[in-house]
């Protein structure tokens, strides 16, 4: 739904005339290779414990297998052209190390085992968002669901990677919060949990910190590897998501769950257009010229 709702042609590309195509870029190698290396720390700290997590994963060798396996992966998936350069490569590859050995000393500011329990990493979320059109499905996966018996609450946790944090536009744009607050509602509809039981967060990973003696800090929290997000998930804010989704639905898609045949205007922009996989196309779509 994301894509359609920054660009509905792309969308229709993609979904509809299945015209599959991606982007490889060391920004999708490194958050790929970082959510797997934290979500297996956190399995081992809370099944065993973190002072085992700490004394039997090796984090920097952990992260450089998955990040080389990803840029591998995605190697292969653009017809085995580089996508990156060996000096961009290394730089992520420590600015990673880096993120990872500052969250392991300040992990106990977000993850303990006083009272919270890892509910699981990758929680399926399968569920039919409108009663009337039951063959349509809204699949996603959980990045870290834990759950605290002190307050007896759930907290949906999505790990996100960012070159600086987030700042106030990005905490203001609602096209990013949407997804975690339907996570909430679908949670909840999924495994019966009632909604005041239910947090969310996001949990933003930087690559660039300032230096504690940096001239230009003007805040502890700016040389902080993590930043944490809670956005608004109240009652207007869910009935808000679920509208979306359900104009989504009913515009796209016909009773029996095949796409419709209508017109899908492109949205051109330069931030749509840098990130689209059409974009240079010129055959399909082609509008990124505009903005070169």
């Amino acid at each position: 739904m994301s894509i359609f709702r920054s660009c509905a042609y792309r969308w229709k590309l993609q979904y509809k005339d299945k015209i599959k195509r991606f982007n490889s870029s060391i920004h999708t190698v490194f958050g790929t290779a970082m959510h797997e290396v934290m979500q297996h720390y956190l399995d081992v700290g809370y099944e065993k414990s973190f002072a085992f997590a700490d004394r039997e994963i090796h984090m920097e060798d952990y992260f450089k297998g998955k990040f080389l396996s990803e840029y591998q992966n995605q190697y292969k998936t653009n017809n085995n052209q580089h996508f990156s350069s060996a000096n961009e490569m290394r730089e992520f590859y420590e600015d990673g190390v880096a993120i990872l050995n500052w969250f392991k000393k300040k992990r106990s500011r977000y993850f303990n085992k006083k009272g919270t329990y890892l509910v699981g990493c990758e929680i399926p979320i399968i569920i039919a968002p409108n009663k009337m059109y039951n063959n349509i499905l809204y699949m996603g996966y959980l990045d870290v669901v834990t759950y605290n018996e002190n307050s007896d609450t759930f907290k949906i946790i999505d790990i996100k990677t960012s070159t600086k944090g987030w700042n106030q536009y990005d905490k203001k744009n609602e096209d990013k919060h949407l997804q975690l607050i339907l996570y909430k509602q679908f949670f909840s509809e999924q495994y019966g949990i009632p909604l005041d039981k239910i947090d969310i967060e996001f949990f933003i990973v930087k690559r660039k910190v300032l230096d504690w003696n940096d001239e230009n800090i003007m805040s502890p929290h700016q040389a902080y590897r993590v930043q944490t997000f809670t956005p608004p998930s109240g009652k207007i804010k869910i009935n808000r998501a679920k509208t979306a989704i359900n104009n989504f639905i009913s515009e796209c898609f016909n009773s029996n769950g095949n796409i419709k045949e209508i017109d899908y205007p492109k949205s051109p922009s330069k931030w749509n257009c840098t990130f689209c996989p059409y974009g240079e196309d010129k055959e399909l779509c082609g509008a990124k010229v505009h903005f070169e």
